[in-house]
């Protein structure tokens, strides 16, 4: 067996409200060291090593995934003016392809029983010529003019989120001369499409720019009409689903503010809606006729509904007032609806207000579901689409009739072969925290699975940003369920599942709960006989893959892995540095470190990195990205290196994809490979590896 290898030790000191700390790794964070590529092509060598008897398994997961999938297929058309418009995938390629076909006249969308081509159907945006000889790519922006002549992409080929803007006339098919290096996600299209605005960011990766670029020009003469000089802020911009106006909008992680200005316009003086800037108020805008639909949480935790007329902002008026029990989360508005989505005991809802006429909800069978509104690209909705999931569900798309109340179910993703969701079932339980705070968990799992501690588990979180890790359905997991393992998430404190008291109760000062919520969640299901802790596997990424350095220092026992992907585990040092991307931003989510040390001692009690023991750990697996932008290599690196060196047990294993962002690699067979990867790890962990 060929031996892990070993990080050199560089102490470096750091003294912070007098506290003088040594960090023997921090010299990882240098992608240019060689010392540093070195170290991480040793870890992958190491890490393919250690794994090797689990190729076969991969291999027979990533065919499982890719026979379960219709390889050719397309998207159901939603209708934008006078086009339908959808996307394809084709068997053996990566990436997706962006079509379009002419309305005909009437509301029905094209049938799409078949592959084959559609009448009049053109090729808008073809993301695998774009990709064609790229170790990755990723599409950011996507836009199109009001006339739908006129298209906008946005690429990035290295995955560190800085995308190369670009333009085409769908009417030719002609790619313009016009090119902005550099943008950021995002961007709007004046009235006319003479103009394309577009944000770009800083060195700490904060969106701080909007630009606005003249069709035919070079970029060298794009007008900056916003800077946000706060750093606790990001910038963007975008239009109202009317298109009638611009809104640029500020937002830091507990206050927004939001400018508009008549897209028919687009060199003239943006307006400050309403009272402006007002630190710990957020507000969402769209516009609706002669009014402004406003949702905002000025007094009101949970968010409440209201407008203005256009010509004066401040005047604000009620149409869904605050209840302590009903998070409202976002909305849009049409000619004649508002569509409010919203979330209740746990899980998604829609509620639809005519503009004459009662509000009414839409409700659904299971037990436990995801619903979200998507694909309503038209001001003039006589249909709303969104989107249905559960964890036995496929994702599928329903239009709704907004006169009648009719249903239509327009596609139901398939999943090939043998798969039955009559096989599986899903359940909502409760995790009681040491507080008496009720977590809920989503558990799935096949029919017959034993409930007497036997069954392999799965447990994944998140629990930061106020983000929601709602009941989803997944193909790759139907690999886990049958081989006998169920599959849960707890919606610990932190995020959004339960309200905004929820994110509240999890964030700053009471980060701790969001950790254990989920070792008291994990308790949960060993004590409810769902699991053991010898076969019970914790999954996190991101924030959720500090949350999996947090509780494996609470409770290394209770486990017997964790696969942490792109974890955020040297927390503390990284938002002590202001220089790194988002540290700024992030201080409303964590506390400033730097500059307050009730926070700074708070932040040292959990942050993975600073808590490690000699404990007895399980086996760990952290994955990450050399062009991650959001939470560097160096910290999954300098963490695996330190359990080495302190704690026992393991194997601790680092994998780093080498041309990769935030996200991993690119391309959906990429993604199964990677996945793949993942999953024979956790079967392995769980004694299931044949």
């Amino acid at each position: 067996m060929q031996t892990p290898p070993v990080a050199k030790r560089v102490d470096t000191e750091r003294t912070h409200h007098g506290d003088t700390v040594v960090d023997p790794y921090a010299w990882l964070i240098n992608a240019e060291d060689p010392d540093t590529l070195a170290y991480l092509k040793a870890e992958n060598e190491y890490t393919e090593a250690a794994t090797s008897h689990l190729e076969e398994l991969r291999g027979r997961i990533f065919d499982e995934i890719k026979s379960r999938t219709k390889e050719t297929d397309l998207s159901v058309p939603a209708r934008r003016g006078d086009w339908w418009f959808f996307t394809r995938t084709f068997e053996g390629k990566q990436y997706s392809t962006h079509c379009r076909v002419p309305a005909r006249g009437d509301d029905a969308p094209p049938e799409i029983g078949g592959d084959e081509k559609l009448p009049g159907e053109q090729i808008m945006l073809d993301e695998n010529e774009l990709a064609e000889g790229h170790d990755f790519f990723a599409l950011g922006n996507l836009g199109l003019t009001r006339d739908n002549n006129m298209l906008a992409y946005s690429v990035d080929l290295a995955g560190d989120e800085r995308f190369t803007l670009q333009f085409k006339d769908l009417r030719t098919g002609e790619l313009l001369a016009d090119s902005v290096e550099g943008a950021f996600y995002g961007g709007a299209w004046s009235a006319n499409g003479d103009y394309f605005f577009y944000t770009t960011v800083d060195e700490a990766w904060r969106p701080n720019k909007v630009w606005r670029h003249k069709i035919g020009t070079p970029s060298s003469e794009d007008v900056v009409i916003h800077e946000e000089t706060d750093a606790r802020f990001g910038t963007g911009i975008d239009t109202t689903g009317s298109e009638e106006y611009l809104l640029c909008e500020s937002h830091s992680k507990i206050t927004s503010e939001v400018r508009f200005l008549r897209a028919d316009n687009p060199t003239g003086e943006f307006t400050v809606f309403g009272a402006g800037r007002r630190d710990g108020v957020e507000l969402a805008v769209d516009h609706q006729g002669d009014r402004f639909i406003v949702l905002h949480n000025d007094d009101a935790e949970n968010f409440t509904l209201g407008w203005t007329p256009v010509d004066d902002t401040t005047q604000f008026h009620p149409l869904l007032e605050h209840r302590d029990d009903t998070r409202l989360e976002s909305f849009s508005a049409y000619d004649k609806y508002i569509v409010v989505h919203l979330r209740h005991g746990g899980l998604t809802g829609i509620r639809i207000l005519p503009r004459d006429g009662e509000a009414r909800d839409v409700s659904f069978d299971e037990a436990i579901y995801t619903v979200t509104p998507a694909g309503n690209l038209d001001y003039h909705i006589t249909q709303l689409r969104f989107s249905y999931r559960s964890m036995v569900t496929p994702d599928s798309v329903y239009d709704l009739d907004l006169e009648t109340g009719e249903m239509h179910l327009r596609k139901r993703r398939a999943v090939l072969g043998d798969f039955d969701p009559d096989n599986y079932e899903q359940h909502r339980e409760w995790a009681t925290a040491a507080d008496g705070t009720q977590i809920p968990i989503s558990i799935v799992h096949r029919k017959g699975v034993a409930r007497d501690g036997s069954a392999p588990c799965l447990l994944y979180g998140y629990g930061s940003y106020e983000a929601s890790m709602d009941p989803y359905f997944s193909i790759p997991r139907l690999s886990l369920m049958d081989r006998g393992v169920t599959f849960a998430i707890t919606h610990i404190r932190g995020g959004g599942e339960m309200g905004r008291a929820w994110y509240e109760n999890g964030k700053l000062l009471k980060k701790k709960n969001t950790f254990t919520d989920y070792v008291d969640s994990a308790r949960h299901l060993i004590d409810a006989n769902w699991t053991s802790s010898d076969r019970l596997v914790a999954r996190g990424g991101s924030a959720g893959g500090m949350l999996m350095g947090a509780v494996v220092n609470l409770a290394p026992q209770l486990f017997a892995g964790i696969l942490a992907q792109v974890p955020f585990v040297d927390s503390l040092n990284t938002i002590l540095d202001p220089s790194m991307p988002l540290t700024v931003i992030e201080w409303d989510e964590w506390g400033n470190p730097l500059h307050d040390p009730e926070v700074y001692r708070y932040m040292k009690s959990y942050s993975p990195y600073e808590n490690l023991t000699d404990a007895t750990y399980p086996a760990i697996l952290a994955v990450t990205s050399l062009n991650d932008t959001r939470v560097g290599f160096h910290e999954p690196a300098k963490w695996i290196a330190r359990l080495r060196h302190e704690a026992k047990g393991g194997e601790f294993l680092l994998k780093t994809e080498m041309e990769a962002g935030h996200a991993g690699r690119s391309g959906r067979y990429a993604a199964w490979e990677e996945e793949a990867f993942n999953l024979a790890w956790v079967l392995d962990r769980m004694g299931l590896a044949k």
